[in-house]
């Protein structure tokens, strides 16, 4: 047996992953939504495998892309936030290193610490690393995990297309008569999977998650099944 037990996960990294988790499942919802919207409407005007695979093919490429794109603009503007504030953080600890102090103590006064003990803490850190204490103290932020717009990008381009080809492959694959009810099928069972993912990742109870998701992406499919219809008549 090691004498020296492995490390503890970050905490802060932790979290950051479980939001980047919770994204994908998000991004990949949105991606069943949408595109089973999108193909039950076409096939519900009685259009070909053709038409209908190049309509939800269109649709999922449309749809990856504006989610990748949004994303980044995102992650970006957030990213540009972050950097600035470290910035101006290092400008107040070079011009005024003594304000500086006396605001991490009070920072950890608030949190419940007495006097001595802030003013031994901040003093602690301030002279380990003045500006690792401040920023995390101050801003929550941590320079060596700033966020990272192409992750960001990649990774909802690729959860949305997951998504997107359940419903595309579940209404191609039956025979024409079926495949909107197996379509939809497929739809409520991956649409269940992600409300179940969702909702324990955030801690709460799944049932509430489920149905919230299958009711948007069942009434999502009925409009759009209704407008096939009136199209095709």
């Amino acid at each position: 047996m090691s004498e020296h037990p492995l490390p503890e996960p970050h905490l802060g990294s932790l979290a950051q992953r479980l939001n980047w988790l919770r994204a994908g499942v998000l991004g990949a919802n949105d991606g069943i939504v949408s595109t089973a919207g999108l193909v039950v409407g076409v096939a519900a005007a009685g259009s070909s495998a053709a038409v209908v695979f190049t309509a939800g093919f269109a649709g999922l490429a449309a749809g990856a892309v504006s989610m990748a794109v949004g994303e980044y603009v995102s992650v970006s503007t957030q990213r540009d936030t972050e950097r600035a504030l470290l910035d101006k953080e290092r400008v107040e600890l070079r011009d005024e290193p003594d304000a500086e102090l006396q605001e991490l103590i009070g920072l950890y006064e608030s949190k419940g610490l007495t006097t001595d003990t802030a003013t031994r803490v901040a003093e602690e850190l301030t002279e380990h690393d003045a500006f690792a204490a401040h920023v995390e103290a101050e801003l929550g932020i941590d320079p060596d995990e700033l966020t990272n717009p192409w992750l960001a990008a990649g990774s909802s381009a690729v959860s949305f297309t997951v998504g997107a080809l359940i419903p595309l492959v579940a209404i191609l694959v039956p025979p024409v008569h079926l495949r909107i009810p197996i379509a939809v099928v497929a739809v409520v069972v991956a649409l269940a999977a992600t409300g179940t993912i969702s909702a324990l990742l955030g801690g709460a109870r799944p049932g509430r998650a489920v149905l919230r998701v299958v009711t948007g992406g069942v009434l999502a499919m009925a409009v759009t099944y209704a407008i096939g219809q009136l199209w095709g008549s």
